[in-house]
């Protein structure tokens, strides 16, 4: 089928929600805003049940069909900004400064609420459908804490589902793949202890610059050394402070990064090789460096049944040839991981059209993709719920 009739109709509507909702960005766990808004809609739509505070900010809306009996499945969307300054010159654009929604968080929102609408109006399908707004998407863990809060429980909820825009994917396309589609995340800060003095005697010191300076060459070894070529991990260093003067040696250095994987087999070697390269550059020069590694969110794994059952429906509303069923696994890191472990499901990715790139200051959401997410929301809902 094309996109529905009313989606399109509705275009204009739940663009203007989300142009709202992009002038006023919220971050991590503080869219009590977005989240009041998001309540306001959901209840105003008519939807059976709307619960906030989950996962601390979240918000689900529970919408049953004319046969109430049957499953639940939820569809999910993240709400929170990123601490950018935005340069679109939009008429829309964010009002709060260090802020914006640079990574489509409010199409998200706004085109899972068009969808609502519509299921709330038609209820055209058996059991329910969970509406699931989430915060804390961008490093906070709001989907893990939506989880660990009971939410799949509570709901009764069986499979889940989320999408996510792709800029460079024409709009009315959708990318997909079975398995693992978005890295597992880990963090590291690693700070050099050396022996501070006066630049004109390095002979005197333990320079942790100099030190510091190999390790950040050492560590891009675990890539393209310590890693089978065939398997997918990105080692990147992200911050170096030391010193803040000419002619002073400082006393130590610290860098931080980031790690990427796709395997947990992987992602356990690369920290032991972060940690290895340390210990022997610190025996090396005398120094003493410290490792603080974090591991965040798991791997975005897409099971392979509804991975098959989302890409039909995507196809539905798009046509086959418009729906990627293997694309590469994309390196970013994604907090809906956590509810494809809690539950079966899948996540996609639709078509931005020719944009800047995500959590880049120039970035907007295309308004075009939302009566195509719309559509997608709404058939996966009422195939995935026949009556």
């Amino acid at each position: 089928m094309p996109i529905l009739n009313r989606a399109a109709e509705m275009q204009d509507e739940v663009a203007g929600w989300r142009q709202h909702l992009h002038q006023t960005p919220e971050l991590n766990f503080d869219v009590f805003k977005t989240a009041a808004f998001v309540t306001e809609k959901l209840k105003e739509f008519g939807c059976d049940d709307v619960v906030t505070g989950l996962g601390k900010t979240g918000v689900v809306g529970i919408i049953r069909g004319r046969q109430g009996d049957g499953a639940t499945i939820g569809l999910r969307a993240d709400m929170d900004a990123l601490p950018l300054n935005e340069i679109t010159g939009k008429p829309y654009a964010s009002t709060v400064p260090g802020k914006m929604h640079a990574c489509g968080h409010d199409g998200h929102t706004a085109m899972l609420l068009g969808a609502a609408k519509y299921l709330a109006e038609t209820r055209n399908f058996a059991g329910s459908v969970a509406v699931i707004f989430q915060p804390a998407e961008e490093g906070g863990g709001g989907g893990n804490e939506m989880v660990k809060d009971g939410m799949m429980e509570r709901f009764d909820i069986s499979k889940v589902f989320g999408m996510h825009n792709m800029p460079g994917l024409p709009v009315g396309q959708f990318a997909i793949r079975p398995g693992p589609i978005m890295a597992a995340t880990a963090e590291f800060t690693i700070t050099v202890n050396g022996r501070g003095g006066h630049a004109a005697m390095p002979h005197g010191t333990i320079d942790p610059i100099v030190i510091t300076s190999q390790l950040v060459g050492a560590l891009q070894t675990i890539a393209s050394r310590s890693t089978d070529p065939v398997e997918a991990v990105v080692v990147s260093v992200t911050k170096f402070h030391a010193g803040d003067a000419y002619n002073i040696i400082p006393e130590s250095a610290e860098i931080a990064g980031t790690v990427r994987t796709l395997r947990k087999e992987i992602a356990k070697k690369s920290e032991e090789r972060i940690r290895t390269i340390c210990d022997g550059l610190a025996i090396a020069f005398g120094a003493k460096i410290e490792v603080d590694y974090q591991a965040n969110y798991p791997v975005t794994f897409n099971h392979a049944e509804e991975t098959v059952f989302a890409s039909d429906v995507a196809a539905n509303v798009a046509g086959d040839a418009h729906v990627h069923r293997g694309i590469q696994p994309v390196m970013g890191g994604e907090d809906f991981s956590y509810m494809l472990e809690a539950r079966p499901g899948a996540f996609i990715f639709i078509g931005n059209g020719d944009t800047a790139g995500l959590h880049n200051p120039a970035y907007d959401f295309n308004d075009e993709a939302i009566p195509h997410g719309m559509s997608y929301w709404v058939k996966l809902a009422e195939t995935a719920l026949a009556a």
